[in-house]
C-alpha cells in the first residue's frame, strides 16, 4: 500500500442510464438472487462511461447485498484509457453504498499502472456521489 500523501482523490457523480435486473434464483424463503446490468456515466474528476454487471441478494424488505465488476472508459487525472472497478455494497432503506477498488493490472492506455480504492453512496434513484483515491505504479 502506498502512503496516503502519494494518493490523489478523485470525486465524481454517476448518472445511471440503463438498469436491467434479471432474477435467476427466487426461493419461497430467503433472499432472491438477481443479475443487474447497468450502464452509467461519470462526471467530475472522473469522466466517461461505465458498464457493470452486479450479482445481488435481495430480501423482501428491500435490503440487499451486491458485488460487481465495472469497466470505466474515459479520463482520470487528465489521462485517457480504461480500467476495471470491483464493487461490493449494500442497499439499506433508501441508501445504496459500498466500496470499490481498481483491479490491479486492468488499466489501459494512459491509465496503465492505475491502482486505487474508494467508495460510493446514493439515495435510490439519484446520482451516486463517488470517490477514488488513486496512484500509479
Amino acid at each position: 500500500m502506498r502512503d496516503s500523501a502519494q494518493r490523489t482523490r478523485a470525486t465524481a457523480v454517476i448518472t445511471v442510464h440503463k438498469y436491467e435486473p434479471s432474477a435467476y434464483d427466487e426461493e419461497a424463503e430467503g433472499p432472491a438472487l438477481t443479475r443487474i446490468h447497468v450502464e452509467e456515466s461519470f462526471s467530475g474528476d472522473i469522466t466517461g462511461d461505465g458498464g457493470v454487471e452486479f450479482l445481488q441478494a435481495a430480501w423482501a424488505d428491500g435490503s440487499a447485498s451486491f458485488a460487481g465488476i465495472e469497466r470505466v472508459t474515459g479520463q482520470l487525472g487528465g489521462r485517457r484509457g480504461t480500467f476495471l472497478l470491483q464493487d461490493a455494497g449494500t442497499v439499506a432503506g433508501n441508501i445504496v453504498s459500498g466500496d470499490w477498488f481498481v483491479i490491479p493490472g486492468s488499466g489501459t492506455g494512459e491509465l496503465a499502472g492505475l491502482r486505487g480504492e474508494g467508495g460510493f453512496r446514493a439515495n435510490l434513484g439519484e446520482g451516486a456521489q463517488v470517490h477514488l483515491d488513486y496512484w500509479f505504479e
